[in-house]
């Protein structure tokens, strides 16, 4: 298949469409160009299936179209503007009583591939927590910090709307205040509890006193509430210093939190639970993380990978 398709008349139907769009819609010309290009592919693909006009097209062509376009090379977020001009003109044909049924009415789109997210292996975890200067305050305040995304796979902002009552350190948890506010409880490892503890006694202590701290666990150099810059900062900082060649930011830990649990044997829910997702279906993609680890070593170990 072409990538334009060649300049011929446009199908009654399709100017009938256009117009409409121009004229009560006011769409500008770019706009319009980009849905005459689409739907002259169409009325071009249904004249090499002897179909003269989208008017009669039924479901079982318009699925064929479809799977044409994914098979002649356009990518799926192409393929899924491509349904919504077809959509679009078939609502309008049906409403001016040209067609009976609109064919694209059970038209699933295309998936679009999930892109997975990039994770940190364990020794990079490890070379980015030992960065933090820890003669200073500031730097046991770091460590804590990544410490802590680290042990329990928070999302920014939960990490820095934890208050100190949040921490249950003699349960060993924290409560985390999520999404929509909905509230979970998350375990919390030893060297993470070790690290605040630490962080307490001889870090806050005095960085409290400069400021109001509103009780948030972690503060800044004023003794205020850290800021999300400050965050996505010191974590890129730290992970310059380790020499991690791409970019790190702290949603990169929660991926690396879910997906070393997985790895070493966890169940999805669990893990689903830990992590506060609504829906299953968002913690199965480091399923597909943990497979592409599987085959990463099988190319790397096995002798006839």
């Amino acid at each position: 298949m072409n990538d334009r398709p060649s300049e011929r008349p446009l199908d009654r139907s399709v100017r009938a469409y256009l117009n409409f769009l121009r004229l009560e819609r006011g769409l500008s010309s770019n706009t319009l160009s980009a849905y005459a290009l689409d739907l002259t592919r169409l009325t071009e693909w249904l004249s090499e299936q002897e179909l003269p006009s989208p008017v009669k097209a039924g479901p079982e062509h318009l699925s064929r179209y479809v799977q044409s376009l994914r098979t002649g090379g356009i990518s799926a977020r192409s393929t899924a503007r491509h349904l919504s001009s077809l959509r679009g003109l078939y609502r309008f044909l049906v409403s001016e009583g040209i067609c009976e049924r609109d064919p694209t009415e059970h038209l699933d789109p295309p998936k679009k591939p999930r892109s997975l997210p990039d994770v940190l292996t364990i020794p990079e975890v490890e070379l980015i927590l030992e960065q933090p200067d820890i003669s200073r305050p500031a730097g046991i305040r770091d460590r804590s910090v990544l410490e802590t995304l680290y042990a329990c796979g928070l999302r920014a902002s939960e990490i820095l709307a934890l208050r100190q009552n949040d921490y249950l350190e003699e349960e060993e948890l924290v409560r985390v205040m999520g999404k929509g506010s909905k509230e979970r409880i998350v375990p919390i490892g030893r060297s993470a509890r070790e690290w605040i503890h630490r962080y307490k006694l001889e870090s806050r202590i005095h960085l409290a006193r400069s400021g109001r701290t509103k009780d948030v666990l972690f503060l800044s150099q004023r003794g205020m509430p850290l800021s999300r810059t400050w965050l996505w900062s010191m974590v890129s900082t730290y992970s310059r210093k380790a020499k991690i060649q791409r970019p790190i930011h702290p949603h990169t830990f929660r991926h690396s939190f879910a997906t070393h649990l997985l790895e070493g044997g966890a169940d999805l829910r669990v893990v689903q639970e830990l992590l506060g997702h609504a829906d299953i279906s968002t913690t199965e993609i480091y399923t597909h993380i943990d497979r592409e680890y599987l085959k990463e070593v099988h190319r790397t170990f096995h002798p006839r990978a």
